[in-house]
Protein backbone atom coordinates (compact mmCIF):
# COMPACT_ATOMS: atom_id res chain seq x y z
CA UNK A 1 0.00 0.00 0.00
CA UNK A 2 1.25 3.46 -0.90
CA UNK A 3 1.83 5.51 2.25
CA UNK A 4 1.78 8.96 0.66
CA UNK A 5 0.20 10.85 3.51
CA UNK A 6 2.35 10.37 6.58
CA UNK A 7 1.32 13.61 8.27
CA UNK A 8 -2.05 14.72 9.58
CA UNK A 9 -4.42 14.63 6.56
CA UNK A 10 -6.01 17.95 7.55
CA UNK A 11 -2.60 19.61 7.59
CA UNK A 12 -1.57 17.90 4.33
CA UNK A 13 -4.63 19.27 2.49
CA UNK A 14 -4.31 22.74 4.03
CA UNK A 15 -0.61 22.88 3.14
CA UNK A 16 -1.12 21.52 -0.38
CA UNK A 17 -3.81 24.01 -1.45
CA UNK A 18 -2.32 26.97 0.46
CA UNK A 19 1.18 26.42 -0.93
CA UNK A 20 -0.06 25.84 -4.48
CA UNK A 21 -2.17 29.01 -4.42
CA UNK A 22 0.63 31.04 -2.83
CA UNK A 23 3.10 29.87 -5.48
CA UNK A 24 0.64 30.70 -8.28
CA UNK A 25 -0.31 34.13 -6.94
CA UNK A 26 2.97 35.38 -5.47
CA UNK A 27 5.61 33.83 -7.69
CA UNK A 28 6.98 35.03 -11.01
CA UNK A 29 7.75 31.40 -11.90
CA UNK A 30 6.12 30.04 -15.05
CA UNK A 31 2.62 28.75 -14.28
CA UNK A 32 3.35 25.41 -15.97
CA UNK A 33 6.31 24.79 -13.64
CA UNK A 34 4.19 25.58 -10.58
CA UNK A 35 1.37 23.30 -11.75
CA UNK A 36 3.87 20.49 -12.42
CA UNK A 37 5.41 20.85 -8.96
CA UNK A 38 2.02 20.15 -7.37
CA UNK A 39 0.39 17.84 -9.94
CA UNK A 40 1.39 14.91 -12.12
CA UNK A 41 1.54 15.59 -15.85
CA UNK A 42 -1.41 13.20 -16.35
CA UNK A 43 -3.49 14.79 -13.56
CA UNK A 44 -7.23 14.76 -14.00
CA UNK A 45 -9.56 16.71 -11.77
CA UNK A 46 -13.31 16.86 -11.85
CA UNK A 47 -14.77 20.06 -10.45
CA UNK A 48 -18.54 19.72 -10.14
CA UNK A 49 -18.40 17.10 -12.90
CA UNK A 50 -16.26 19.19 -15.28
CA UNK A 51 -12.99 17.48 -16.26
CA UNK A 52 -9.80 19.51 -15.87
CA UNK A 53 -6.55 18.12 -17.24
CA UNK A 54 -3.11 19.68 -16.88
CA UNK A 55 -3.54 22.07 -19.83
CA UNK A 56 -6.90 23.31 -18.55
CA UNK A 57 -5.45 23.73 -15.06
CA UNK A 58 -2.58 25.84 -16.40
CA UNK A 59 -5.07 27.94 -18.39
CA UNK A 60 -7.20 28.37 -15.26
CA UNK A 61 -4.38 29.58 -12.99
CA UNK A 62 -2.95 32.19 -15.37
CA UNK A 63 -5.79 34.74 -14.89
CA UNK A 64 -5.88 33.95 -11.16
CA UNK A 65 -2.25 35.08 -11.00
CA UNK A 66 -3.19 38.49 -12.41
CA UNK A 67 -6.01 39.08 -9.92
CA UNK A 68 -3.81 38.20 -6.93
CA UNK A 69 -6.62 37.05 -4.63
CA UNK A 70 -6.07 36.54 -0.93
CA UNK A 71 -7.09 33.01 0.03
CA UNK A 72 -7.38 30.88 3.13
CA UNK A 73 -8.20 27.18 3.36
CA UNK A 74 -10.15 26.06 6.41
CA UNK A 75 -10.09 22.27 6.61
CA UNK A 76 -12.98 20.88 8.65
CA UNK A 77 -12.40 17.12 8.23
CA UNK A 78 -9.89 14.94 6.40
CA UNK A 79 -9.15 11.23 6.22
CA UNK A 80 -6.30 9.43 4.49
CA UNK A 81 -5.79 5.84 3.42
CA UNK A 82 -2.51 5.33 1.60
CA UNK A 83 -2.50 7.60 -1.45
CA UNK A 84 -6.17 8.59 -1.07
CA UNK A 85 -7.53 11.57 0.84
CA UNK A 86 -11.07 12.71 1.49
CA UNK A 87 -11.55 16.18 2.90
CA UNK A 88 -14.20 18.76 3.62
CA UNK A 89 -12.95 22.33 3.59
CA UNK A 90 -13.95 25.92 2.97
CA UNK A 91 -11.99 28.10 0.58
CA UNK A 92 -12.16 31.75 1.63
CA UNK A 93 -11.29 34.22 -1.15
CA UNK A 94 -10.98 37.99 -1.26
CA UNK A 95 -10.60 39.32 -4.79
CA UNK A 96 -11.57 42.56 -6.46
CA UNK A 97 -13.34 43.82 -3.36
CA UNK A 98 -15.50 40.70 -3.15
CA UNK A 99 -15.43 38.12 -0.39
CA UNK A 100 -16.34 34.53 -1.23
CA UNK A 101 -16.63 31.36 0.80
CA UNK A 102 -16.78 28.09 -1.13
CA UNK A 103 -17.49 24.79 0.61
CA UNK A 104 -15.59 21.91 -0.98
CA UNK A 105 -15.95 18.14 -0.68
CA UNK A 106 -12.67 16.71 -2.00
CA UNK A 107 -11.63 13.15 -2.88
CA UNK A 108 -8.16 12.70 -4.31
CA UNK A 109 -5.11 10.56 -4.93
CA UNK A 110 -1.52 11.71 -4.46
CA UNK A 111 1.92 10.43 -5.43
CA UNK A 112 4.53 9.50 -2.82
CA UNK A 113 6.17 12.91 -3.35
CA UNK A 114 2.88 14.69 -2.57
CA UNK A 115 1.69 15.68 -6.06
CA UNK A 116 -1.97 15.34 -6.94
CA UNK A 117 -2.71 12.55 -9.41
CA UNK A 118 -6.50 12.71 -9.37
CA UNK A 119 -9.09 14.93 -7.72
CA UNK A 120 -12.87 15.07 -7.47
CA UNK A 121 -14.36 18.25 -6.03
CA UNK A 122 -17.95 19.12 -5.31
CA UNK A 123 -18.38 22.80 -4.48
CA UNK A 124 -21.06 25.09 -3.13
CA UNK A 125 -20.77 28.85 -2.80
CA UNK A 126 -22.09 30.26 0.44
CA UNK A 127 -24.44 33.22 0.33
Amino acid sequence: MNQTVTTDPKQFIADFFSSFTDDIVNSEEDAELVVDRYHTRDVIQFADGNPIDRDKLVAHVRPVRKKKPATRVEVHDALADGDRIAARYTLHVISGGKTLAIDVQFFGRFTPDGRMREGHMLTRSRD
